[in-house]
Parts: C-alpha cells; structure tokens; sequence
C-alpha cells in the first residue's frame, strides 16, 4: 500500500505559490495587455477583424499543441520521478518567451503572435506537471483544500500584479517610463519576474513522493497512449458521460474564448484600453466569492440545472454584447461574467463527478481537466473567421452563441441519475 504524504504547511503554500505566480500570464498577458498591445502596436496598420483573426488562430494553434502533446505528457508526469523537471523546463520557456514580448517592435505582429504561442504551450505545458505534484503535498483528506488554496492564491496573485501593471500604464512617470506603450513592454518584464521568483519554493521544497523510479524512454510514452486509450474505452461505455463531455467541450470552449478574446472584441468596436484592463479587475475579483455562491445555488437546484442557468445567461451576455454601444455596458457585463464563470466550472466539476465511477475517478478526471484545460480551439477560430468574412466584429462575438446553444443541447440530454445507476454497475463489474 502506497504512503500518503504527510500535510506539511511548507510544502502546501510552496506549491500553492506557483499558482500565484504563473495566474499572472493568464492575467495581464492572456486576458489583458496582450490582445490591447496586438491590435494597437504590433498589428498597426491592420483591420480590426484581421487582427482579430490573427489573435484567435495564436490561441486556437497553442491551444491545439497541447491537446495533442496532453497524452505525451501524461504519460511523463504519471511515470519516473521527473514531474519537476519537466514543470521547470515549461515554466522557463513560458518565462522566457513572455520577457521575450518586450523586445519585439511595432508592426512585428507575427514575431508577437509566435512567443505568445510558445508562452501559452509553457503556460499551459507547465500545468500539468504542477497539477500532477498535487498528490506530493495532500493526501486525501487534505486535497480538496490544498487544491482550493492554488486556486484562490492564483486568482490574488494574478489580480495583484494586474492591478500593479495597469497603475503603470496609466501612470508611466511615476516609474520613470515615458509612456503607456513602454510601461506594457515592461509589464511582461514583470511577469516574467513574477512567476520566475514564485516558482522557485516548488522547485525547492516540493518532493515526489511515491514514484516509479524508472527511466524516461519511449516505453513510457506507449505506455501513456495505452492508457488514454483504455479510459477512452471505460468512457465510451457510459453514454451519460460522453453526452456530459461533448457538452462540456462546446460550453466550455465558447467560456474561455470570451476570457481570452473580450478585451480584442472591446477594441474591436472601439472602447478604450483603460476601461477594459479595468473591466478585467472586476471580472478577476468579483469571480473567486461568486464561485461559492454559484455552487450554493447547485446544492438546491441541482448542479446540472445550475449549469443550465449558467449557459443561459451567458447566451444572454453573448447577445447583448453584439448590442453594446457604451463603454459602462462592459463594466455591467464583466460582472456578469465574474458572477457565473467560477460557478459554472464548479458546478461541471461535481456534475462530472456523479456520473463516474468513483474507484476510476484519477483517470476519469485526468480525461475531464485535459478537454478543460485545453479548451478554446473552436471558438477563437470561430470568432475571427466569422469576423473576417461578414467584416463585423460583433457577428464574431455572436457566433459564440452557437457552442453555448449546442453544449446545453447536448447536457440536457444528461440523464445524472442514469449516469449514477450507470457509474455504481461500472464500479461492481
């Protein structure tokens, strides 16, 4: 029987750190400064729907390196003690292609676009090796908080320097900077820095505990692709879940594209930077404590109807942004967004979790967290294409409203407590 780590504060708020650390690129370069700097400063000269189009493929392409590379690494992190190795090399070229942001010169969009690419497969890359540490610091009965704990020191961390970089842009003199311009190139300088110096407890005080201690080699790799393979078959014999998980694929993909895409689309019909970053805040702040009270709602009504809900209001967000002619509307819609965006992941995750089988829930989750963590291609790509060829940025945004109406059309077809008389017989058998 294998040893479960002993809770140590230490080793909890070291790993917890990186997700202070690194939710500053999701932050200030994903969903901030670099969609405002692409169009503006690096795409200079261009329409807004192209750029547009260009910032959606550079998502859609990163994103889709790391759903084909996730088996790979998978098979890396469950295999041979090398989890913090390969979190380090992905940590540092996430590191090293964001400073890198801070060399590239005006109408350089292509050069922008390829080290926001590699940035997001470190950003992305280096999650799931930190992701996989979580069982090195908490044992069972300790993880749902440790694991709470990354989430909330990411959401502060990331808010925090956020908050500190758009003091920077709005006032470039007071660090001695001589413009907006020159306070963002030296925001993903801050970045860099910040998630560097909040890496460094992991790759210090963080062991791994109970590895296999054989080599990396190509066995590994096979070995990972037969697993995904055997939990894709274990899948496939719950209907209940592959309808859950189509859903959750189209929902969810149009969610992160609006993270990731409505500061572009905000410029895109012309509101101003300093009231987008601001909008960020809100959104950033107002999400971590509405979370709770979302998940409060699926306690009494049911996660899979909380989830409904969640969907409808944001086809509703979706349509009134097409409409959208004032820059306060933003303001009103980036709560909107922050009330249920924390809530509706929340409540997929405890829907997920009744329909599975709960002695397989590693590797039934290890699928769910890899469709989730690499969302995000369809609907960047949607969003451009749409924008480029009716020329409107706003029908761009509206083409979203189709993954929202087809992911709820797929979960209502979710039958949980056929999924749960499913998931016990699974278990017996």
């Amino acid at each position: 029987m294998e040893k479960m780590p002993a809770y140590d504060t230490k080793k909890v708020i070291s790993w917890a750190l990186y997700d202070w650390g690194n939710s500053a690129f999701a932050t200030t370069v994903m969903a901030g400064f670099f969609p405002v700097f692409f169009k503006q400063y690096w795409s200079a000269g261009s329409s807004a729907v192209e750029s547009t189009f260009r910032l959606g493929a550079a998502n859609s392409i990163a994103s889709l390196v790391i759903v084909i590379a996730a088996p790979i690494l998978g098979a890396i992190a469950d295999r041979g003690s090398a989890k913090k190795r390969f979190l380090l090399f992905f940590a540092f070229l996430g590191i090293l292609m964001t400073g890198g942001l801070y060399f590239v010169s005006q109408g350089n969009w292509l050069l922008a676009a390829g080290l926001y690419v590699f940035g997001t497969i470190g950003f992305s890359g280096g999650n799931v090796f930190y992701d996989s540490l979580l069982v090195s610091v908490a044992g069972p009965k300790k993880v749902d908080f440790v694991s709470a704990l990354g989430f909330s020191l990411g959401y502060l961390g990331g808010g925090l320097l956020f908050a500190f970089n758009i003091l920077m842009t709005q006032k470039p003199h007071l660090f001695g900077l001589a413009n907006a311009a020159e306070a963002v190139r030296w925001s993903y300088i801050t970045v860099a820095l910040w998630w560097a110096v909040f890496s460094l407890p992991i790759m210090l005080y963080v062991d791994e505990v109970n590895e296999k201690q054989e080599r990396l080699t190509l066995k590994a790799v096979t070995e990972g692709f037969q697993q995904l393979a055997h939990t894709f078959a274990e899948i496939s014999r719950l209907k209940t879940v592959v309808l859950f998980l189509l859903g959750y694929w189209l929902y969810i993909d149009a969610l992160d594209t609006i993270v990731r895409m409505a500061v572009d689309y905000g410029l895109a019909i012309g509101f101003k930077p300093a009231g987008l970053m601001i909008a960020l805040l809100i959104t950033q702040f107002v999400g971590f404590p509405a979370a709770i009270a979302f998940g409060k709602l699926g306690e009494k009504l049911g996660p899979k109807t909380g989830i409904l809900i969640g969907i409808g209001i944001y086809i509703l967000i979706t349509i009134w942004a097409y409409f959208m002619r004032e820059q306060r509307e933003f303001y009103i819609l980036a709560v909107g967004i922050g009330l249920i965006q924390g809530g509706v992941q929340s409540l997929s995750r405890s829907l997920y979790a009744r329909i599975i089988p709960h002695n397989k829930s590693a590797e039934f989750f290890g699928f769910y967290n890899m469709l989730g963590k690499f969302a995000a291609v369809i609907g960047p790509l949607l969003m451009g294409w749409v924008g480029v060829i009716s020329g409107d940025s706003r029908l761009g945004i509206l083409s979203l409203v189709i993954l929202f109406l087809a992911g709820g059309a797929l979960l209502l077809q979710v039958n949980v407590e056929e999924g749960m008389r499913m998931a016990r017989e699974l278990e017996k058998s």
